[in-house]
C-alpha cells in the first residue's frame, strides 16, 4: 500500500500499489487514463466522458458531475474515483467520505493541463508513464510559436453551456489564444468566465465568431442557424455576423470547452489552421 495526498481536498488516501479498479467522473481524467495505457482499469465513468469518443460505450455510465449510482458504485469498489475541484468539489468530499477520491484543480493555463495530467499519473502509480506524457505534451505546445503580428484576428468565442458564455483573462482558452497569437475580446476580463451582454459583444471589434454547439444538442449547427440565432440576439450588424465569418467546432461533443489533453493535440491545431 501506499500514502497519495490529495492537496485539493486536503485528504489522504491509502492506495494499493497498482491500481486495479478506477471510476472517473471526469473526463479529462478519463482522456488521461486512456493515455496512460490504463484503459482496461476504468469500471466506469460519466455521461460525459467522450473522450476517446470510440470507446465511451464499453464501460458503464455511473452517473454525472453530481450524482452517482450508488449501488452501482457500491459493487464496483473501486480502489480511486477521479473528479476535478470546483463545481465537484464538494460532491467529491460526500464521497471521500467512504471511498479513496482524488481531486485536481481546473486548468487556469495550457500548461496547466500538462501538469494535470502528470499528476494524475503519478497520483495512479504510474510516475515514469506519466513523465513520457508530459514530455510529449510539452513538446506538442512549444510547437506553437507565433510571432508578434499586430495584424494577428480578434475573436469572439462562444459556448453555449445552457446559454452564452465566454472566457476571461484566467482561463485556459484564453491562454491558448495567446499562444497561438489571436486576440479574444475578453482576454482582459478578469474572470474566468461570463456571460456576456449583447451590448458587450457589440461594444468590440470581433473579424470571426467561434461558436461551440451544446454538448449532445443538434441545434445552431449549421451558419444559417447561427446567423438567425446572433440577429435574435441583435447582433446581426457584427461584421462578422453581415459576412458569415462564423467558425463552428467540428464535434457535437465538448471541443474547445474540454480540458483534457487532446485540448493541446487537437484543439489547438484545428485553432491555428482555422484563424491563419
Amino acid at each position: 500500500m501506499r500514502k497519495v495526498f490529495c492537496e485539493s481536498l486536503g485528504t489522504e488516501l491509502t492506495l494499493p500499489d497498482k491500481i486495479e479498479k478506477i471510476v472517473s467522473l471526469s473526463p479529462t481524467a478519463t482522456e488521461v487514463v486512456h493515455a496512460l495505457g490504463l484503459s482496461g482499469k476504468l469500471k466506469a465513468v460519466s455521461t460525459y466522458c467522450v473522450h476517446p469518443f470510440d470507446w465511451r460505450k464499453k464501460v458503464p455510465v455511473i452517473g454525472a458531475y453530481q450524482n452517482i449510482k450508488e449501488n452501482l458504485l457500491k459493487e464496483i469498489n473501486p480502489d480511486i474515483i477521479l473528479t476535478t475541484t470546483g463545481y465537484q468539489r464538494d460532491f467529491a468530499l460526500k464521497l471521500s467520505e467512504k471511498y479513496n477520491v482524488y481531486t485536481f484543480a481546473l486548468p487556469p493555463t495550457v500548461s496547466a493541463i500538462i501538469a494535470s495530467a502528470a499528476e494524475l499519473g503519478v497520483a495512479l502509480g504510474v510516475p515514469e508513464k506519466a513523465t513520457v506524457l508530459q514530455k510529449e505534451y510539452t513538446r506538442q505546445l512549444n510547437a506553437f510559436t507565433p510571432k508578434e503580428n499586430k495584424n494577428s484576428p480578434t475573436v469572439y468565442l462562444e459556448i453555449d453551456l445552457g446559454g452564452p458564455v465566454s472566457f476571461g483573462r484566467y482561463s485556459y482558452i484564453t491562454d491558448a489564444f495567446r499562444w497561438l497569437g489571436i486576440n479574444h475580446i475578453f482576454q482582459d476580463e478578469n474572470c474566468e468566465w461570463l456571460t456576456p451582454t449583447s451590448e458587450q459583444i457589440l461594444s468590440k471589434p470581433i473579424d470571426y465568431i467561434i461558436y461551440e454547439p451544446k454538448m449532445f444538442s443538434s441545434k445552431n449547427r449549421t451558419i444559417d442557424e447561427l446567423v438567425k440565432y446572433f440577429t435574435s440576439r441583435r447582433l446581426g450588424e457584427l461584421p462578422a455576423v453581415k459576412d458569415r465569418k462564423i467558425i463552428i467546432t467540428p464535434s457535437k461533443n465538448d471541443f474547445i470547452a474540454h480540458h483534457g489533453p487532446s485540448f493541446i493535440t487537437n484543439v489547438m491545431p484545428w485553432l491555428s489552421e482555422n484563424l491563419k
